[in-house]
């Protein structure tokens, strides 16, 4: 369970913008501010801009795919929660993925319920400071 006083930050990454949509108004509707890029180089964009607590990527994108733009995000926020959601279960990506540090891996159709709670889950995780040093310089 995540604190009250504290919004979740989501940024979700999928071409598919009707699903993107209907799920940023069922997220927002549970109090969490959502952001959408529906292509790679738009997410790695807005990520650069804007700090998020948990990002939601889809990994089949037209351009760049799912893990090229996992990798770019952790080289920007190695600490930064990401869930892999996809409509392709595959094997090999789904290794990929969780060596490259995503924290959870979700196959479409998800059931939302699920979904929020993994999204509360690794935010939660973000939250939970890693050493003494609170305040980090930027």
């Amino acid at each position: 369970m995540i604190s009250s006083d504290k919004q979740i930050r989501l940024l979700i990454v999928d071409d598919e913008v009707g699903f993107a949509e209907v799920l940023r108004k069922r997220l927002e509707r549970r109090g969490i501010l959502v952001e959408t890029a529906y292509r790679g180089e738009d997410a790695v964009r807005v990520l650069r801009e804007k700090h998020f607590d948990v990002v939601l990527l889809d990994l089949k994108l037209e351009g760049m795919d799912g893990i090229e733009i996992l990798k770019v995000f952790k080289m920007l926020d190695p600490n930064l929660p990401v869930l892999m959601l996809t409509g392709h279960g595959c094997e090999k990506a789904a290794a990929e993925s969780i060596r490259l540090g995503v924290a959870d891996y979700l196959s479409k159709p998800v059931e939302f319920s699920l979904l929020l709670e993994k999204v509360q889950q690794a935010s939660s995780r973000r939250e939970v400071p890693r050493g003494k040093g609170e305040s980090s310089s930027g």
